[in-house]
């Protein structure tokens, strides 16, 4: 209990620190730092740099941060060391970055679920998405339905109407997996189905692995899988049924999207991002963010970041602009699902 005082009074002492040089332009709803802030925000980094990744060494995220890392290393100056904080699908190190001094020394790569959906959805959670400042997406990337082969040739279903045709004839009739309550895979199939007027059956595993391994064994008949989920596709392991983009991937153009199988105005994507604690001086976000879309222009590294998605760079402002409307229409699906988690 006494450590949790003295953490809060820290915290506040922080927070106090990070809106002291702040100003604002009269008329304008614009954040100005004073001078001395600019100052030291010109002055930045003259120290090595922590990037906190949420989940394990050798994970997508932590595949991307390492990538990132070792440019912005060179491009800044400083060492950018990747530290991997684990646990409770990601709450453990993004509540690390939230209270952390907005000096620009400590980061957070993460995936939008992190930032979009676990603050909706756990009922005891130690931060907010506004306690965390955008910096820029690196990648994006939509989801693969795909489904059991021999389960879909059983039942003639060739594509996503089909299984959507067949689950309004079978009420609950249709089994679905994810890589957990909660995950975002879970959440875009469950916005599918409500959109599509059907009801399924939802069952969690414990990963994205094992979720693949249920749909190819038939014990459940779709998932949302990820780009992952490539090689099984081009050697008949599952059978893929749409893409959830507004567009079609060029790894598979015969494949139709959502918005083409009969939902409208049905898009889910997840992407993989930088932030940083809120009150983190506007400067050096931007210093980030250009050092950051440098490293995705280059070849080397572009060819590493688009193995899993698509590689994408946008500035703070408009990257909050994204992350407002997502946590919007994940927080419907939320509430009308009635999810919640401890």
């Amino acid at each position: 209990m006494a450590q949790e005082k003295i953490d809060r009074a820290r915290r506040r002492m922080v927070s106090a620190a990070g809106a002291a040089p702040l100003a604002w332009a009269a008329g304008s709803g614009t954040a100005l730092l004073a001078p001395g802030a600019w100052a030291q925000a010109d002055d930045w980094p003259k120290r090595p740099i922590r990037v906190i990744v949420p989940f394990p060494a050798g994970a997508l995220t932590d595949t991307i941060a390492r990538v990132m890392a070792d440019g912005l290393s060179k491009s800044l100056g400083q060492a950018v060391v990747v530290e991997n904080k684990l646990g409770a699908n990601g709450v453990i190190g993004a509540s690390e970055v939230a209270r952390s001094a907005p000096d620009g020394y400590t980061w957070l790569l993460t995936n939008s679920s992190s930032i979009t959906i676990n603050p909706q959805l756990y009922k005891k959670i130690p931060y907010k998405a506004s306690d965390l400042a955008p910096i820029t997406p690196i990648m994006e990337s939509p989801f693969i339905i795909v489904a059991n082969p021999e389960w879909a040739q059983r039942n003639k279903i060739n594509k996503l109407s089909d299984l959507l045709a067949y689950a309004r004839a079978n009420p609950d009739g249709v089994r679905y997996g994810s890589p957990g309550l909660g995950n975002l895979a879970h959440l875009g199939a469950l916005m599918m189905s409500n959109r599509a007027n059907v009801k399924t059956l939802h069952i969690p595993y414990k990963g994205g692995s094992p979720a693949q391994l249920a749909v190819m064994s038939g014990e459940i008949d779709f998932v949302f899988d990820t780009w992952a989920g490539l090689p099984l596709i081009q050697s008949g392991k599952v059978k893929p049924l749409a893409v959830t983009s507004k567009t079609r991937m060029a790894q598979l153009p015969d494949v139709p999207t959502v918005e083409e199988s009969g939902i409208p105005d049905f898009s889910v994507t997840f992407w993989l991002g930088m932030l940083a604690p809120a009150g983190t001086p506007p400067q050096v976000l931007q210093k980030i963010f250009t050092a950051s879309k440098d490293i995705m222009a280059d070849p080397k590294a572009r060819a590493s970041l688009s193995s899993q998605g698509n590689v994408i760079a946008e500035d703070p402002a408009t990257f909050a602009q994204r992350i407002s409307r997502e946590t919007a229409a994940w927080g419907e699906v939320i509430k009308r699902e009635n999810l919640s988690l401890e």
